[in-house]
């Protein structure tokens, strides 16, 4: 046989060679794709058919993924803390809810997202109670300057400076008097302290005069003078009026009430 002809049989080996590795592979990773597809099949039936194993090995996943997101963070992540939150989107209010937020948050220097939800409520308060929601941001705004964990010497707490201790009743709705710390349940339990003091006394300014625990005084200490002051900027707030940002009114420091007499004793009471 020539050089020539040895070269050709080689190249033909070579070539049969490479197609035999060629297929041999093909086959090879065919069947593998087979046996991992059956696979894959075999285990989604089982998930199927077996929930409780499905159910655990989410579990597992989240676990790992949790722990994974604690080694990277260095926190334990909550993606429901949102919903605990006392805050809204101001542009989110209706325009003149959304005016009165943004001015009590240059005001008083709290942000507009925690102030435009206790707006909301004392719009939605306001409605239902039949009284002028801007009355009841005034009086958080002289009572606590809207820090919702303010306490008085005599045990006056959260926004509406609600005397806890004496309108437990009325926090027994809301899961005891720890709710007074929550903004909007102390805004909606002070709201029907002050309905109820109004009612009493006949008028929204002698009504606050009972609000402050002043009812059995000549004076209240000019505490609802403040308060309707405040009450009568927010309503020119509320109405599309240019009202200058004044420093916030000076909050009330009322001395605790003598001892009340019997036919007030049921009187409903706010001392700080």
């Amino acid at each position: 046989m020539t050089a020539s002809g040895k070269l050709g049989s080689l190249t033909r080996g070579v070539q049969t060679f490479c197609c035999d590795v060629a297929e041999g592979f093909f086959e090879i990773t065919h069947n593998g794709f087979a046996v991992v597809g059956l696979a894959v099949v075999f285990s989604v039936l089982t998930l199927l058919a077996r929930p409780d194993l499905r159910q655990a090995g989410e579990s597992q996943l989240m676990t790992w993924l949790h722990a994974r997101q604690v080694e990277t963070l260095g926190l334990v992540p909550e993606l429901d803390a949102i919903d605990r939150a006392t805050a809204l989107n101001p542009k989110e209010l209706p325009k003149q809810q959304a005016a009165v937020a943004y001015w009590l948050s240059k005001k008083y220097r709290v942000a507009p997202e925690p102030l435009s939800a206790l707006v909301a409520e004392a719009y939605e308060i306001g409605q239902r109670m039949k009284i002028d929601p801007t009355l009841l941001l005034a009086v958080m705004a002289v009572e606590s300057g809207f820090n919702p964990f303010a306490q008085s010497p005599v045990g006056a707490q959260g926004l509406m400076q609600v005397m806890t201790g004496i309108h437990s009743d009325k926090y027994e709705n809301f899961g005891g008097k720890l709710a007074a710390f929550d903004p909007v349940t102390n805004l909606r339990v002070g709201a029907k302290v002050l309905q109820e003091c109004i009612q009493r006394a006949g008028s929204v300014q002698a009504g606050l005069k009972f609000y402050v625990g002043a009812a059995l005084l000549a004076e209240d200490g000019g505490y609802a003078e403040k308060v309707m002051a405040e009450h009568a900027r927010l309503q020119q707030v509320a109405h599309g009026r240019p009202v200058p940002i004044a420093p916030p009114p000076t909050l009330r420091t009322v001395a605790p009430n003598p001892a009340p007499t019997p036919q007030d004793q049921d009187a409903p009471a706010v001392i700080s």
